[in-house]
């Protein structure tokens, strides 16, 4: 028998993003797309959430949504005016910068000096354990460590939520194993409020305290999965593997029942 994690009861004010009955459509008329449709989602403060479902079912627009990059088309959402940061499949840093200045440029942005700068750039490199890489520039990095650094930027915005779309999905098995341990590390240390997209089923039982899965498109919350195994896990432990298998079957009924 599994080892279940104990958490104390929340209340509804712990909740830092609510979204009801949100849907988001784009173009109009004949040609319009709904990629989302009346999804209604809380996610509380301090929880690690993965969103799953099929290629096109609105998982990276729902983030953007939240990240407030695009607008709905109906429903409400609100995270209370909370700082939301976002961190993508690819790393995306400039490659003219250092590792340094391409954690400082947030803060550059928010007009904080360059003293505070370089000593919060290197605090977030120590952190996501980089330390002394300050000075290298992105080509002179592995991808792993490429993304260690955009996780870093993604820190030096100071947001209360954090945001990932599919950060470690062109990373090899290895690496991506790693970065799972480092970036539940750092969700506890910073007291982080994590909602994580991913295809991969493992990596969603892995590191999520619940499981969303979203339909084909358009986009609906089909089923919640809470994730009760305790931590810290690893990604072939039986009790993954297990819940996995559960959920990949869910998911392949509704693929099937979307082809059809």
């Amino acid at each position: 028998m599994s080892l279940v994690e104990t958490k104390p009861v929340r209340q509804d004010t712990d909740v830092v993003v609510r979204l009801d009955s949100v849907s988001k459509q784009y173009g109009a008329g004949a040609n319009a797309l709904l990629a989302l449709d009346k999804v209604s989602l809380t996610v509380r403060q301090g929880e690690f959430v993965c969103l799953l479902g099929a290629s096109g079912c609105g998982k990276s627009t729902l983030l953007s949504l939240v990240a407030g990059l695009d607008e709905i088309s109906g429903g409400t959402l609100d995270i209370g005016g909370r700082h939301v940061s976002l961190m993508f499949q690819e790393a995306a840093l400039f490659p003219w910068l250092s590792v340094s200045g391409n954690v400082e440029l947030a803060m550059r942005l928010r007009g904080i000096g360059k003293a505070e700068r370089r000593r919060r750039a290197a605090e977030l490199l120590d952190v996501v354990r980089l330390t002394g890489f300050g000075d290298k520039r992105p080509h002179e990095l592995s991808g792993g460590m490429r993304q260690r650094v955009a996780l870093a930027r993604a820190l030096a915005q100071d947001a209360d939520i954090l945001l990932m779309d599919e950060p470690f999905g062109a990373l090899d098995a290895m690496t991506r194993d790693i970065l799972h341990d480092e970036l539940e590390r750092i969700w506890r240390e910073q007291a982080l409020t994590v909602v994580f997209v991913t295809h991969n089923v493992r990596e969603a039982v892995r590191l999520g305290d619940r499981v969303v899965l979203l339909s084909s498109r358009p986009g609906r919350v089909i089923e919640d999965f809470p994730v009760g195994h305790a931590r810290p896990r690893r990604i072939d432990s039986p009790e993954v593997a297990g819940q996995a298998a559960d959920i990949t079957d869910r998911l392949r009924a509704e693929v099937a029942r979307h082809a059809h």
